[in-house]
This record gives structure tokens, sequence and C-alpha cells, in this order.
């Protein structure tokens, strides 16, 4: 009984530890830029480190397209985001990026109304969801998380790349995680249903946007226009509601002490997307708002373009659409 006692002890010390040592190293993004007449679109940015996103973007005075799947969240959250930062210059636009069907449409009503696209941060996700496929043909994780921003970015390149200047690129963010180190590359299986656990399936979406992003970024190499990806962290959102909402409820709670909470975990994407000297990396992969390494794997040139022309192919993508991708507006 003692030692049971004991262990748990040791754990407890152990986790406090952990904790007070990574609330001490959370970094903050310290720019003060403002950001009139610019704009910037957030995926996801309706809940979550995404609204935190948004309204930090929004204080700042920029133009801000948020965009979800859900009318009643988009809804409100534009409405909230006004309230609270008295710009009214914010826009809800519905995006499923479950469905390549929603996400050329919506691309299309944003190249043909926007006048300039100055930041993309690719935030949506969902967690370890339904183990299925989407209409499209490609897994729902993997379609939301992955292969949706993979064809939402490439489509809205031509305004990114108009608006970019040689002293103010346009920037694009890609949302990764902690656990894309865990993230396996299985062309021929990556969208198999009753294959993978689902939260295999997040860790491969994950290190996916990584691939994507380095294959991007030496695409991108002499124009106005700059990709980074980051890490924002352990992160205390509803994503840890997909599997149990009980067990979501307390893993939140625990997060959100010991880790980071939204506003905390919106810090390093806001830094990319704000800070001069960020502005002049491309290709990199940020942490706690610095640069940083993702897992070796990422970094393999022969998997980022397998992985490239597996996703032209899953999205409809084709070479000639690929290469007006890259011509501006």
């Amino acid at each position: 009984m003692y030692g049971i006692l004991l262990i748990v002890a040791i754990l407890i010390i152990i986790i406090l530890i952990i904790g007070i040592h990574e609330k001490s190293t959370n970094a903050i993004c310290t720019s003060r830029r403002r950001l009139e007449g610019k704009t910037a679109l957030v995926t996801g940015g309706t809940a979550g480190m995404g609204l935190e996103i948004a309204k930090d973007l929004a204080h700042r005075g920029a133009r801000v397209i948020v965009a979800c799947p859900f009318i009643e969240e988009g809804t409100n959250a534009r409405k909230q985001i006004v309230k609270e930062t008295e710009n009214e210059n914010v826009v809800f636009k519905h995006l499923d990026l479950s469905s390549v069907d929603s996400i050329r449409t919506f691309a299309a009503d944003v190249l043909t109304n926007e006048n300039r696209l100055d930041m993309l941060i690719n935030n949506a996700g969902v967690g370890h969801v339904q183990d299925s496929q989407t209409k499209d043909h490609m897994h729902f994780i993997m379609q939301v998380n992955y292969y949706g921003s993979f064809l939402l970015t490439l489509l809205l390149l031509p305004l990114l790349l108009k608006t970019g200047k040689p002293d103010e690129p346009s920037r694009i963010l890609l949302t990764s995680s902690v656990l894309h180190n865990l993230g396996q590359i299985d062309v021929e299986n990556i969208n198999r249903t009753n294959y993978w656990y689902r939260l295999q399936i997040y860790c491969n979406s994950k290190l996916c946007l990584v691939l994507f992003g380095n294959e991007l970024a030496k695409r991108l190499k002499g124009t106005n226009v700059v990709v980074n990806t980051i890490d924002p962290g352990a992160v205390g959102t509803r994503i840890f509601d997909s599997g149990s909402r009980i067990l979501g409820f307390f893993l939140k709670l625990f997060i959100n002490a010991f880790f980071k909470n939204t506003w905390q975990g919106a810090q390093t994407a806001l830094h990319v997307m704000l800070d001069k000297k960020a502005g002049e990396v491309n290709g990199g992969f940020f942490k706690n708002c610095k640069v940083s390494k993702p897992v070796n794997r990422a970094n393999c040139d022969k998997t980022a373009k397998v992985l490239w022309e597996e996703s032209m192919r899953l999205v409809n993508l084709s070479p000639d659409e690929l290469e007006k991708c890259f011509k501006p507006l």
C-alpha cells in the first residue's frame, strides 16, 4: 500500500515539475505591429486557438476572414470578435475542408471578392474522430487536417502572390502538432479505414503538413510569399472531446493547468505571422516563437515529393491548374 502511495506521490511531483517548467517556458508574441489595410484568413477561426488568433489580428486593425463549416458557430464568432475588438471588418465564410467542392467554392469566392490576402493561417483541424472516408475518397481526418489545407493553400496562392512585396511577403501558416513526431507516411495505405488507430491517423496528418510546408517552400523560393509550419504545443482545446467528452473535459483541465490554454497556444502562430524576422524565414518549423526542428523524417525530400504528387491526384488538381496557382492574379 505504501509503495503504491509512494509511486503516486512521485508521479504527482513529476507532473508538477513538468507543469512548472512548461508554464515558465511558454513564449509570448511580442510584436506590436498594426495591420490596417491588411487581410488575414483564419481557418477554424471561430473557436479555440483559431478564435484567439482571429481576435488578436482584428485588434491590430486587419480585415479578418474566419472560416468554418458551422454556420451558427461562425456567425456567433464573428459577433464576438467584433464586440471584443470594435473592428467591424470581420467576415465569416462557410468552409468545409472535408469537401473538395466546398474548398473550391470558398477559394473562388475569396479570389473574386478580396483584393488582397496578406496572411493565410491554416489552423482548422479535427482529432481522432470517425474512421471513415469522405465522398472525395479520402480519410475524413486526413482530408480535414491535411488534404483540405493542401488544396486551399494552392488555390489561394495567386492572391497571396499578388499581395506580397519584396520587403513584406505574404505569409502562409500550417499548424502541425508535437504528435507529428509519431506520424508515418505510407502513401498506399494512408487513406484506408479500419487500418490505423485514429490517433495514428491524426499524427500522420500532422507529419504531412510539415512535409507539405517544406516542399511548398522550395517551390515558392524567389517569390514574395513564405510558408512556415508550427508546433503550438499541448493546448487545451475542444479537440480533446473527440473520443469521450468526459475524458476530454478532464484532459482540457489538465492541459490548461500544466501546459497551454488557447491564448497561449496562439502565440507561436501570431509570432510567425507578425514578427519581422519570422517573415524572412521560408520553410521553417517554429515552436514557442522560435525556429525549431521537426522530426528527421519530415525533412525527406523524396517523401515530400511523393506525397505532393499523390495529394494532387486525390484533390484532382491537374498540372495545368497547378501551374496557374503559381501565377499572381
